[in-house]
């Protein structure tokens, strides 16, 4: 690795150097022994070749790119936080620390899994709106702040900065979340959506409000069988439909074309995860087979744009986003912006 190498590469250089460390926290609201998350937190970093980092393996963060903005990956059900690595330090090369984590808590009907910590009263109709759907964003950004008092990253976070992302029902959560986490200013999902079982209450087909406020990239797959799958538990209504796309239209606030969705092509709903886990999750529900590299490349270079030019105001990664999102590209089925 390089120590000459600045995080501020427009690109996420790939001769940046990342490292991450692990830390642990308690998230509020959870049952022992449900209720500590294992996290990593991805840095850039700036090698000195000193005895400690050869001894030790740690390797301080770079200072030259910040105070670094953050941005908070929430996985989806069962879905190990290894899965989003590549995701990770693909974003802290391009200058923004990033965290993901594991938490074992319950899911449904009494049983238990790796999850994002869905609060269903949160999400119900008497308790939408007073606090995020998930007390594991909270945990996290409270272990980040932690973490910026003490080395290696003590003085370089920016907490007023933050995207809030995730995948599937941690894209979920993320989505109804953002506009209620003090300091997120972006929240982009993949492979989620914000329909809302009828089990909690809400009218068949409700799609619950995005925002107002932080800028919003949702990405979908043209083959996501998880989806699919799952249609029976927000509307008994049968035929084609895509529930990111709704979400978008209809729960995403105009924001001047600041807003985009995309599908993915040939990509489905584990794309995000590299490597992905076939001993967990629905995966079983996946039919189209293909190789999943190129989409997942593309949805790489979305998002780390997407979070760079909100975060970081920077008017390159904003164009590459435009031009990726306003031409035509043999990756993308269709796009809208709003």
């Amino acid at each position: 690795m390089t120590g000459t190498a600045h995080p501020e590469h427009p690109d996420g250089d790939t001769a940046v150097p990342v490292r991450a460390l692990w830390w642990a926290c308690r998230v509020p609201g959870l049952k022992e022994p449900f209720d500590t998350a294992h996290l990593r937190v991805f840095h850039p970093a700036r090698p000195t070749g000193a005895d400690a980092e050869r001894l030790t393996g740690e390797i301080p963060a770079d200072p030259a790119g910040a105070p670094y903005p953050v941005v908070v990956l929430l996985p989806g059900i069962n879905v190990g936080q290894d899965a989003y690595r590549w995701l990770a330090v693909a974003l802290a090369r391009a200058g923004l620390v990033t965290v993901t984590a594991d938490l074992v808590g319950e899911l449904f009907a009494g049983s238990h899994g790796l999850t994002p910590a869905v609060d269903l009263e949160a999400a119900s109709p008497a308790g939408w709106g007073t606090r995020p759907t998930s007390p594991l964003i909270g945990a996290l950004l409270g272990a980040l702040r932690d973490l910026g008092r003490r080395p290696p990253l003590d003085g370089l976070l920016d907490l007023d900065r933050v995207a809030l992302g995730g995948h599937s029902a941690g894209g979920t959560v993320a989505l109804q979340s953002a506009a209620l986490t003090p300091g997120v200013r972006a929240v982009f999902a993949y492979a989620a959506h914000t329909l809302v079982a009828g089990l909690l209450g809400w009218p068949e087909g409700s799609v619950l409000p995005v925002g107002p406020g932080p800028s919003v990239l949702l990405l979908s797959g043209e083959h996501d069988g998880v989806i699919a799958a799952s249609s029976d538990r927000y509307t008994s209504a049968r035929g084609p439909w895509d529930p990111v796309l709704r979400t978008f239209e209809e729960a995403v606030p105009d924001a001047g074309g600041a807003s985009a969705w995309a599908r993915l092509a040939g990509a489905g709903h584990f794309t995000a995860c590299d490597p992905y886990d076939p001993t967990a999750s629905r995966g079983f529900l996946e039919t189209a087979a293909g190789d999943r590299t190129a989409p997942r490349a593309l949805l790489g270079r979305l998002v780390t744009d997407f979070c760079r030019s909100r975060l970081r105001a920077d008017a390159s990664a904003g164009r590459r986003l435009d031009d990726l999102l306003g031409a035509p590209h043999p990756g993308l089925l269709d796009v809208r912006r709003r």
